[in-house]
């Protein structure tokens, strides 16, 4: 090996250490004792893994390895002990992460440079969120639990058996059970990252942070709480507007994300009129935040999206508007896609954007067709929600969201049949 790359691995390797090192001794202050290993110490544990590493090259045997990793370990659980007989209470976190930054090193050496630093820099991160990851933790009710340790099991184990085929003639072509579920799966996991933030922000945001992250969820408990509030809070209806509006433009921007994981060569004809929705969304968003800005806190209930039933349903629905599309298509051409498209985007967006994405994958539907499709079903959605909110607000949020709700339905439809 040259001196030079050899010098560049050990660098890596000392660079992690320092890093790990340099959180650690920040997160331990002026705390009282001594600190177990600060950034010199966690710099120097870096550098021996990546030696230990070219020792047990050299001598062609793992013995080398483990023969100086092996008391560095016994040299740490000693610490460890020392450390818990004198201050009651103490964690493993600290040497556990040295453990980590031995094995870090090593693997510079051994020339997977990018799995180190990613291990270096996903340490440092959990090492830095202790209190965010604590609060967390309480914030997680048992029912969370249980419902995302279901979810798992039931797709472990049977997303990987499922079918991956079709089954029948057209339209029944496209009800592929590997293929369904994984979209359940799909759809379940951009929800919960926005259910985990909302727990990580704490049960109650500011308004407009609600409709950022209510949005990620679902848009319609956004609208339906905030369209009930109004009556009783009058004086709130611009803010309750700037919520709802962020809300709706929150999924223009998702579809978009469902899109690029599904089909990108739809993405390239749909991103367009998706983001022209989106933005305009966005900017009468801010010009009600200008017109009245409140720092009032607002607390919605949202279910775990990884509900076992809540999963079921929408996996059924999918696969209802994947064959209804299909039919559409076969007996009545794009017109019938268009008019399905809007009928179920009605009550969900995400399965006609699924089941446009899963047509135009294959070449059975033309791109442009299924871009004008998902953009006709997420108008659909947007609509149904500013009916709610049209017919079930105050008259102060009604005239607050009127000019937003049209700019931004202009806008998608516009954009989307005006630039094919």
């Amino acid at each position: 090996m040259e001196q030079t790359t050899l010098f560049y691995r050990f660098g890596a390797a000392l660079a992690i250490g320092v890093l790990v090192g340099l959180q650690r001794e920040h997160a331990y202050g002026s705390s009282d004792g001594e600190l177990f290993a600060g950034v010199r110490t966690f710099a120097l544990i870096g550098l021996l893994g990546c030696t230990a590493a070219l020792v047990a090259s050299e001598l062609a045997s793992p013995w080398g390895f483990i023969g100086i990793v092996a008391p560095m370990g016994a040299l740490v659980v000693v610490a460890h002990f020392v450390s818990a007989w004198r201050h009651e209470g103490t964690g493993l976190t600290t040497e556990i992460a040295t453990l980590l930054t031995i094995l870090a090193g090593a693997l510079c050496y051994w020339d997977y440079l990018a799995l180190a630093a990613a291990i270096a820099v996903v340490t440092t991160v959990l090492l830095s969120l202790k209190p965010e990851m604590h609060a967390f933790a309480q914030r997680i009710t048992r029912e969370d639990v249980y419902a995302t340790l279901k979810f798992a099991v039931v797709t472990v184990i049977i997303l990987p058996v499922l079918p991956n085929q079709t089954y029948g003639w057209p339209p029944l072509d496209v009800l592929n059970p590997y293929e369904i579920w994984l979209m359940v799966v799909l759809i379940s996991g951009i929800s919960f990252l926005g259910y985990v933030l909302i727990k990580l922000v704490g049960p109650r945001q500011g308004i407009s942070l609600t409709g950022v992250l209510g949005g990620l969820i679902s848009s319609t408990p956004v609208t339906l709480s905030f369209t009930q509030r109004s009556h009783k809070e009058k004086e709130l209806a611009k803010p309750f507007a700037l919520a709802i509006t962020v809300a709706w433009a929150m999924t223009y921007l998702r579809v978009m994300v469902e899109v690029a994981t599904l089909n990108a060569s739809l993405l390239s004809r749909l991103w367009l009129p998706l983001l022209a929705a989106a933005m305009v969304g966005l900017a009468y968003s801010a010009y009600l935040y200008l017109q009245q800005r409140t720092d009032e806190e607002e607390e919605i209930t949202y279910s775990n999206p990884f509900e076992l039933g809540t999963a079921l349903k929408f996996g059924l629905l999918y696969a209802v508007v994947l064959l209804i599309s299909k039919a559409a298509q076969v007996y009545l051409g794009d017109v019938g896609v268009y008019l399905s498209s809007f009928i179920s985007g009605l009550p969900d967006a995400d399965a006609v954007t699924l089941s446009m994405a899963q047509l135009s994958k294959g070449g059975g539907l033309t791109v442009t067709t299924a871009a004008r499709a998902v953009v006709l079903g997420v108008t659909a959605n947007t609509t149904a929600k500013g009916i709610i909110v049209l017919g079930g607000g105050s008259s102060r949020l009604r005239r607050a969201i009127m000019p937003g709700l049209v700019l931004m339905l202009a806008a998608g439809i516009g954009v989307a049949f005006l630039f094919p």
